[in-house]
Protein backbone atom coordinates (compact mmCIF):
# COMPACT_ATOMS: atom_id res chain seq x y z
CA UNK A 1 0.00 0.00 0.00
CA UNK A 2 1.39 3.47 -1.04
CA UNK A 3 1.73 6.18 1.51
CA UNK A 4 -1.33 8.03 0.30
CA UNK A 5 -3.28 5.06 0.16
CA UNK A 6 -2.43 4.73 4.22
CA UNK A 7 -3.13 8.22 4.66
CA UNK A 8 -6.14 7.93 3.28
CA UNK A 9 -7.21 4.70 5.22
CA UNK A 10 -6.24 6.41 8.57
CA UNK A 11 -8.06 9.71 7.57
CA UNK A 12 -11.43 7.33 7.99
CA UNK A 13 -10.37 5.36 10.42
CA UNK A 14 -12.81 5.79 13.92
CA UNK A 15 -9.79 7.42 15.84
CA UNK A 16 -6.57 9.24 15.46
CA UNK A 17 -3.86 7.02 14.61
CA UNK A 18 -0.26 6.70 15.04
CA UNK A 19 0.84 7.94 11.41
CA UNK A 20 -2.32 10.86 11.96
CA UNK A 21 -1.61 11.77 15.35
CA UNK A 22 2.01 12.88 14.19
CA UNK A 23 0.25 14.84 12.09
CA UNK A 24 -1.62 16.92 14.45
CA UNK A 25 0.89 19.97 14.86
CA UNK A 26 0.73 20.83 10.95
CA UNK A 27 -3.16 20.33 11.04
CA UNK A 28 -3.23 23.05 14.03
CA UNK A 29 -1.33 25.39 11.51
CA UNK A 30 -3.38 24.14 8.53
CA UNK A 31 -6.80 25.56 10.57
CA UNK A 32 -5.31 28.56 11.64
CA UNK A 33 -4.14 30.04 8.26
CA UNK A 34 -7.36 29.35 6.71
CA UNK A 35 -8.83 30.89 9.30
CA UNK A 36 -6.56 34.26 9.05
CA UNK A 37 -7.29 33.96 5.16
CA UNK A 38 -10.91 33.48 5.65
CA UNK A 39 -10.42 36.67 8.06
CA UNK A 40 -8.98 39.05 5.79
CA UNK A 41 -11.99 38.27 2.92
CA UNK A 42 -14.64 39.09 5.55
CA UNK A 43 -13.06 42.60 6.55
CA UNK A 44 -12.06 43.35 3.16
CA UNK A 45 -8.29 43.54 3.30
CA UNK A 46 -8.72 41.07 0.62
CA UNK A 47 -11.28 41.30 -2.08
CA UNK A 48 -13.87 38.93 -3.74
CA UNK A 49 -14.27 39.29 -7.50
CA UNK A 50 -17.68 39.61 -8.75
CA UNK A 51 -19.10 38.58 -12.36
CA UNK A 52 -21.96 40.15 -14.48
CA UNK A 53 -23.72 36.87 -14.35
CA UNK A 54 -25.00 34.54 -11.42
CA UNK A 55 -22.40 32.14 -9.79
CA UNK A 56 -22.95 28.80 -8.14
CA UNK A 57 -20.06 27.20 -6.37
CA UNK A 58 -20.25 23.27 -5.74
CA UNK A 59 -17.67 22.34 -3.32
CA UNK A 60 -16.92 20.34 -0.33
CA UNK A 61 -15.41 20.46 3.16
CA UNK A 62 -13.47 17.03 2.90
CA UNK A 63 -10.76 15.95 0.22
CA UNK A 64 -11.90 14.00 -2.64
CA UNK A 65 -14.32 11.40 -3.48
CA UNK A 66 -17.60 13.22 -2.74
CA UNK A 67 -19.34 12.84 -6.40
CA UNK A 68 -19.20 17.11 -6.77
CA UNK A 69 -18.39 16.06 -10.58
CA UNK A 70 -21.36 14.60 -11.22
CA UNK A 71 -23.17 16.57 -9.73
CA UNK A 72 -21.93 20.10 -11.21
CA UNK A 73 -22.41 18.26 -14.61
CA UNK A 74 -26.15 17.41 -13.50
CA UNK A 75 -26.91 20.75 -12.10
CA UNK A 76 -25.45 22.02 -15.95
CA UNK A 77 -27.83 19.73 -17.34
CA UNK A 78 -31.17 20.54 -15.36
CA UNK A 79 -30.44 24.57 -15.32
CA UNK A 80 -29.94 23.69 -19.06
CA UNK A 81 -33.52 22.27 -19.23
CA UNK A 82 -35.55 24.97 -17.53
CA UNK A 83 -33.84 27.48 -20.08
CA UNK A 84 -30.42 28.58 -18.79
CA UNK A 85 -27.45 28.96 -20.21
CA UNK A 86 -24.16 27.41 -17.87
CA UNK A 87 -20.93 27.14 -18.46
CA UNK A 88 -18.48 25.54 -15.71
CA UNK A 89 -15.28 26.45 -14.13
CA UNK A 90 -13.02 24.54 -13.00
CA UNK A 91 -9.27 24.98 -11.31
CA UNK A 92 -8.29 21.58 -13.25
CA UNK A 93 -6.32 19.62 -10.96
CA UNK A 94 -3.23 18.04 -11.53
CA UNK A 95 -3.22 19.11 -15.22
CA UNK A 96 0.00 20.32 -16.45
CA UNK A 97 -0.26 23.57 -18.80
CA UNK A 98 1.20 24.41 -21.89
CA UNK A 99 4.83 24.96 -21.59
CA UNK A 100 5.00 28.82 -21.58
CA UNK A 101 1.15 29.45 -21.43
CA UNK A 102 2.20 30.09 -17.48
CA UNK A 103 -1.84 29.45 -15.62
CA UNK A 104 -3.30 31.36 -18.23
CA UNK A 105 -7.16 30.40 -18.95
CA UNK A 106 -7.38 27.35 -20.79
CA UNK A 107 -11.30 26.53 -23.06
CA UNK A 108 -11.75 23.28 -22.57
CA UNK A 109 -13.45 20.59 -25.32
CA UNK A 110 -14.15 17.00 -24.68
CA UNK A 111 -11.60 16.27 -27.33
CA UNK A 112 -8.90 18.38 -24.92
CA UNK A 113 -5.58 16.63 -23.84
CA UNK A 114 -6.50 15.88 -19.76
CA UNK A 115 -2.52 16.29 -19.07
CA UNK A 116 -3.25 20.16 -20.37
CA UNK A 117 -7.17 20.66 -19.47
CA UNK A 118 -7.57 18.28 -16.24
CA UNK A 119 -9.33 14.69 -16.02
CA UNK A 120 -12.65 16.50 -14.73
CA UNK A 121 -12.99 19.11 -16.99
CA UNK A 122 -12.70 16.95 -20.09
CA UNK A 123 -15.09 14.93 -18.46
CA UNK A 124 -17.64 17.84 -17.97
CA UNK A 125 -17.21 19.09 -21.33
CA UNK A 126 -18.15 16.31 -23.17
CA UNK A 127 -21.94 16.80 -21.77
CA UNK A 128 -21.73 19.75 -24.37
CA UNK A 129 -21.54 22.95 -21.74
CA UNK A 130 -18.92 25.44 -22.24
CA UNK A 131 -15.70 24.65 -19.59
CA UNK A 132 -12.40 26.65 -18.73
CA UNK A 133 -10.04 26.40 -16.25
CA UNK A 134 -7.05 27.95 -14.65
CA UNK A 135 -5.92 28.04 -10.72
CA UNK A 136 -7.47 31.58 -10.83
CA UNK A 137 -11.34 30.52 -10.96
CA UNK A 138 -12.32 34.52 -11.58
CA UNK A 139 -9.96 34.46 -14.66
CA UNK A 140 -11.05 31.46 -15.86
CA UNK A 141 -14.88 32.72 -15.60
CA UNK A 142 -14.20 36.02 -17.16
CA UNK A 143 -12.72 34.31 -20.42
CA UNK A 144 -15.23 31.80 -20.21
CA UNK A 145 -17.67 34.75 -20.93
CA UNK A 146 -15.51 36.34 -23.96
CA UNK A 147 -15.16 33.07 -25.78
CA UNK A 148 -18.89 32.38 -24.42
CA UNK A 149 -20.94 35.53 -23.97
CA UNK A 150 -24.16 33.70 -24.07
CA UNK A 151 -23.75 32.05 -20.95
CA UNK A 152 -26.07 33.35 -18.31
CA UNK A 153 -24.54 31.37 -14.87
CA UNK A 154 -21.75 30.08 -13.89
CA UNK A 155 -21.21 27.17 -12.00
CA UNK A 156 -17.40 26.86 -10.10
CA UNK A 157 -16.95 22.99 -9.67
CA UNK A 158 -14.42 22.60 -5.99
CA UNK A 159 -14.31 26.36 -5.43
CA UNK A 160 -15.82 26.57 -1.93
CA UNK A 161 -12.55 27.51 -0.61
CA UNK A 162 -12.02 29.70 -3.69
CA UNK A 163 -12.96 32.72 -1.71
CA UNK A 164 -11.60 35.32 -4.89
CA UNK A 165 -14.48 34.17 -6.99
CA UNK A 166 -17.88 35.97 -4.85
CA UNK A 167 -21.05 33.31 -5.61
CA UNK A 168 -24.61 33.71 -5.52
CA UNK A 169 -25.01 30.21 -4.02
CA UNK A 170 -22.75 27.71 -2.36
CA UNK A 171 -23.61 24.06 -2.67
CA UNK A 172 -21.56 21.66 -0.44
CA UNK A 173 -21.84 17.99 -1.53
CA UNK A 174 -20.55 15.16 1.13
CA UNK A 175 -19.96 11.36 1.03
CA UNK A 176 -22.92 10.29 3.71
CA UNK A 177 -20.77 6.88 3.56
CA UNK A 178 -17.75 8.40 5.04
CA UNK A 179 -18.99 12.05 6.32
CA UNK A 180 -15.89 13.64 8.02
CA UNK A 181 -13.68 10.45 8.76
CA UNK A 182 -11.72 11.41 12.04
CA UNK A 183 -12.58 14.66 12.30
CA UNK A 184 -9.82 16.13 12.37
CA UNK A 185 -8.60 19.18 9.29
CA UNK A 186 -5.54 18.65 6.61
CA UNK A 187 -2.99 16.80 6.83
CA UNK A 188 -3.97 15.00 10.18
CA UNK A 189 -7.76 13.88 8.66
CA UNK A 190 -9.92 14.78 5.40
CA UNK A 191 -11.00 18.13 6.74
CA UNK A 192 -10.34 20.95 4.69
CA UNK A 193 -12.48 23.06 7.02
CA UNK A 194 -14.53 22.11 10.42
CA UNK A 195 -18.17 20.84 9.85
CA UNK A 196 -19.63 23.98 11.17
CA UNK A 197 -18.81 25.52 7.70
CA UNK A 198 -22.04 23.33 6.08
CA UNK A 199 -24.50 25.57 8.50
CA UNK A 200 -23.43 28.71 6.26
CA UNK A 201 -23.88 27.28 2.86
CA UNK A 202 -27.04 27.87 0.70
CA UNK A 203 -27.82 23.38 -0.10
CA UNK A 204 -25.80 20.76 1.67
CA UNK A 205 -26.46 17.43 -0.96
CA UNK A 206 -25.79 14.24 0.82
CA UNK A 207 -24.09 11.19 -1.73
CA UNK A 208 -26.20 7.79 -0.89
CA UNK A 209 -26.22 5.00 -2.43
CA UNK A 210 -30.03 4.19 -2.18
CA UNK A 211 -30.89 7.84 -2.00
CA UNK A 212 -32.50 7.45 1.46
CA UNK A 213 -31.80 9.40 4.85
CA UNK A 214 -30.15 12.12 3.31
CA UNK A 215 -30.43 13.93 6.76
CA UNK A 216 -29.13 11.40 8.36
CA UNK A 217 -25.07 12.58 7.32
CA UNK A 218 -25.99 16.61 7.54
CA UNK A 219 -29.38 18.19 8.88
CA UNK A 220 -31.68 18.91 5.91
CA UNK A 221 -29.45 17.95 3.43
CA UNK A 222 -30.66 16.79 0.36
CA UNK A 223 -29.87 13.35 -1.57
CA UNK A 224 -28.05 12.44 -4.55
CA UNK A 225 -27.64 9.10 -6.10
CA UNK A 226 -25.58 8.20 -9.23
CA UNK A 227 -26.92 5.83 -11.80
CA UNK A 228 -25.29 4.04 -14.29
CA UNK A 229 -25.15 0.23 -15.65
CA UNK A 230 -24.48 0.29 -19.32
CA UNK A 231 -20.83 0.27 -20.48
CA UNK A 232 -19.39 1.83 -23.42
CA UNK A 233 -16.03 0.82 -24.90
CA UNK A 234 -13.13 3.15 -24.39
CA UNK A 235 -11.77 3.01 -28.43
CA UNK A 236 -15.36 2.77 -29.68
CA UNK A 237 -17.82 4.60 -27.08
CA UNK A 238 -20.76 3.91 -29.65
CA UNK A 239 -20.37 0.47 -28.62
CA UNK A 240 -22.09 -0.53 -25.56
CA UNK A 241 -22.48 -3.76 -23.44
CA UNK A 242 -25.04 -4.30 -20.45
CA UNK A 243 -23.82 -5.76 -16.88
CA UNK A 244 -24.38 -8.84 -17.62
CA UNK A 245 -21.74 -9.41 -20.23
CA UNK A 246 -18.80 -8.65 -17.37
CA UNK A 247 -19.64 -11.12 -14.69
CA UNK A 248 -17.77 -14.12 -15.74
CA UNK A 249 -14.46 -14.64 -14.66
CA UNK A 250 -10.71 -12.50 -15.29
CA UNK A 251 -12.77 -9.32 -15.46
CA UNK A 252 -10.40 -6.53 -13.52
CA UNK A 253 -11.59 -2.82 -12.86
CA UNK A 254 -9.50 0.12 -12.55
CA UNK A 255 -9.97 3.45 -10.89
CA UNK A 256 -8.30 6.42 -10.36
CA UNK A 257 -10.91 8.89 -8.31
CA UNK A 258 -10.78 10.20 -5.13
CA UNK A 259 -12.70 7.13 -3.47
CA UNK A 260 -12.33 4.08 -5.84
CA UNK A 261 -13.79 1.54 -3.10
CA UNK A 262 -17.23 3.09 -3.94
CA UNK A 263 -16.76 2.24 -7.66
CA UNK A 264 -15.87 -0.95 -6.94
CA UNK A 265 -18.96 -1.45 -4.51
CA UNK A 266 -20.88 -0.16 -7.50
CA UNK A 267 -19.78 -2.97 -9.73
CA UNK A 268 -20.36 -5.37 -7.18
CA UNK A 269 -24.35 -4.49 -6.92
CA UNK A 270 -24.26 -5.05 -10.34
CA UNK A 271 -23.01 -8.75 -9.88
CA UNK A 272 -19.78 -7.94 -11.19
CA UNK A 273 -16.89 -9.15 -9.56
CA UNK A 274 -13.84 -7.64 -10.78
CA UNK A 275 -10.51 -7.59 -9.79
CA UNK A 276 -9.90 -4.16 -7.97
CA UNK A 277 -6.83 -2.12 -8.86
CA UNK A 278 -7.01 1.32 -6.89
CA UNK A 279 -4.89 4.04 -8.32
CA UNK A 280 -4.71 7.90 -6.66
CA UNK A 281 -7.24 10.26 -7.71
CA UNK A 282 -6.13 11.92 -10.89
CA UNK A 283 -3.58 9.06 -11.88
CA UNK A 284 -1.80 10.14 -15.16
CA UNK A 285 -2.12 6.18 -16.47
CA UNK A 286 0.45 4.67 -18.59
CA UNK A 287 0.67 1.44 -20.72
CA UNK A 288 2.19 -0.92 -17.73
CA UNK A 289 -1.45 0.27 -15.47
CA UNK A 290 -3.66 -1.81 -18.02
CA UNK A 291 -1.44 -4.53 -19.09
CA UNK A 292 -2.97 -7.08 -16.92
CA UNK A 293 -2.05 -10.76 -18.14
CA UNK A 294 -5.61 -12.87 -18.30
CA UNK A 295 -7.62 -10.29 -18.17
CA UNK A 296 -10.86 -10.10 -20.33
CA UNK A 297 -12.32 -7.26 -19.77
CA UNK A 298 -11.42 -3.94 -17.96
CA UNK A 299 -13.80 -1.66 -16.76
CA UNK A 300 -13.44 1.77 -15.73
CA UNK A 301 -15.09 5.23 -14.63
CA UNK A 302 -15.73 7.53 -17.18
CA UNK A 303 -13.23 10.21 -15.93
CA UNK A 304 -10.63 7.07 -15.91
CA UNK A 305 -11.37 6.26 -19.51
CA UNK A 306 -10.66 10.10 -20.81
CA UNK A 307 -7.22 9.56 -19.83
CA UNK A 308 -6.79 6.31 -21.26
CA UNK A 309 -8.44 6.58 -24.92
CA UNK A 310 -4.49 6.06 -26.49
CA UNK A 311 -3.98 3.47 -24.60
CA UNK A 312 -7.34 1.29 -24.50
CA UNK A 313 -7.71 -1.82 -26.81
CA UNK A 314 -10.89 -3.64 -27.35
CA UNK A 315 -11.11 -5.65 -23.56
CA UNK A 316 -11.28 -2.03 -22.42
CA UNK A 317 -14.52 -0.65 -20.98
CA UNK A 318 -16.07 2.35 -19.01
CA UNK A 319 -19.14 2.71 -17.09
CA UNK A 320 -20.62 6.67 -17.30
CA UNK A 321 -22.55 7.66 -14.43
CA UNK A 322 -25.08 10.10 -13.50
CA UNK A 323 -26.65 11.93 -10.29
CA UNK A 324 -30.16 11.52 -9.94
CA UNK A 325 -30.67 15.24 -7.80
CA UNK A 326 -34.09 15.90 -5.51
CA UNK A 327 -35.58 18.46 -7.35
CA UNK A 328 -35.72 21.18 -4.66
CA UNK A 329 -32.35 21.36 -4.89
CA UNK A 330 -32.88 23.10 -8.48
CA UNK A 331 -35.72 24.98 -7.33
CA UNK A 332 -33.82 26.47 -4.97
CA UNK A 333 -31.00 27.21 -6.94
CA UNK A 334 -33.26 29.00 -9.44
CA UNK A 335 -35.00 31.06 -6.71
CA UNK A 336 -31.66 32.80 -5.19
CA UNK A 337 -30.14 33.11 -9.16
CA UNK A 338 -33.32 34.36 -10.90
CA UNK A 339 -33.59 37.50 -8.53
CA UNK A 340 -29.74 37.77 -9.44
CA UNK A 341 -30.26 38.05 -12.93
CA UNK A 342 -33.44 40.33 -13.05
CA UNK A 343 -31.61 43.04 -10.98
Amino acid sequence: MTFAARLVAAWYAPRLTPLTLSLVPLAVLFAGAAAVRRALYRVGLLRAHGLPVPVIVVGNITVGGSGKTPLVAALARELAARGWRPGIVSRGYGRRPATGSGDAPLLVAADSDPALAGDEPVLLARGGVPVAVARDRVAAASALLVAHPECDVIIADDGLQHLRLARDVEIAVIDAARCFGNGWRLPAGPLREAPARLATVDAVVALRRDGSGAGEAWPGALAMTLVGETFHRVNAPDVGAGAGAFRGAGVHAVAGIGDPQRFFAHLRTLGIAAVAHPFPDHHRFVAADLALPGATAIVMTEKDAVKCRGLADDRCWYLPVRARLDPALVTRIEEKIGGREAA
